[in-house]
């Protein structure tokens, strides 16, 4: 299975059947985004969008890929999943905590988060969109990832390895909305058993974004972005020492293979 960062939380799985998962579709105004991936060519091959909430910087391109790719399938909470269809999005799967779709090349359970959701904030006033969620995607013969969600530390991630044992994390890590680096590492330390953990919710520096002008930009517009930079690198730093999990730092556009055996670069 392959997993390409396309900036803050979202990224796109591919399955060894080649079948394309992304999970909040943050595009366009994405500074960690690079600008080929909010294409047509490239949201075309999109097969199903995952929301885990509502907020901007996590549905700002559902649009977009929704003009590209009509016949995309959106699997997502039940009251942002009400909203979509009230909207005239027919293609929606609804879930809720402890619902599964199954797909030929991987199952998909909705678990816990504890964060806030709204919809459409910064456009007017907040839409309700119901509770937040993670998500764990279980590939056929092959990895189970948990993708955290906006999310503060919480016993319920004890449950969640558990009962779906998952090899990898994409575990919010950059403070401010979620929880920060030392609470990341705890959980990792204590709650998750995963033999790699990508820290999420970061975004970019000048030096490394793909569209500097647009973080600068955004800077000027959301100031607040600036505490959630560079907070990757103290999550690895807290977990050098930490044999069990390896930190695994991706670029901004980077893809790399994971396997229950390896990862490659």
């Amino acid at each position: 299975m392959k997993i390409l960062r396309l900036g803050h939380a979202s990224y796109l799985m591919t399955s060894k059947e080649g079948k394309r998962h992304l999970i909040d579709p943050f595009l366009s105004v994405n500074p960690g985004c690079p600008e080929e991936y909010t294409k047509p060519d490239f949201l075309k091959t999109v097969d199903t969008v995952y929301i885990t909430h509502g907020h901007f910087d996590h549905t700002a391109g559902l649009k977009e890929l929704l003009h590209a790719n009509p016949d995309v399938l959106i699997v997502c909470q039940y009251e942002m999943g009400m909203i979509l269809i009230q909207n005239g999005h027919e293609k929606v799967y609804l879930l809720n905590y402890g619902g599964t779709v199954e797909f030929a090349d991987v199952t998909v359970s909705m678990v816990q988060a504890l964060h806030t959701s709204s919809y459409m904030e910064t456009e007017g006033p907040p839409q309700y969109a119901g509770q937040p969620a993670g998500f764990v995607f279980d590939f056929k013969n092959d990895i189970t990832l948990y993708h955290s969600g906006d999310t503060t530390m919480t016993m319920d991630m004890k449950l969640i390895q558990d009962v779906y044992k998952p090899d990898i994390a994409i575990l919010a890590s950059s403070g401010q909305f979620v929880m920060g680096p030392k609470e990341a590492a705890y959980v990792v330390k204590n709650l998750l058993d995963v033999k790699y953990v990508i820290p999420n919710h970061q975004f970019p520096t000048m030096e490394n974004s793909p569209r500097p002008e647009l973080l600068k930009g955004m800077v000027e517009q959301f100031p607040v972005i600036q505490t959630m930079m560079e907070k990757d690198e103290e999550l690895s730093n807290l977990l050098k020492d930490y044999n069990q999990t390896d930190v695994i730092m991706m670029g901004y556009g980077e893809e790399r293979e994971f396997s229950k055996e390896k990862v490659k670069l």
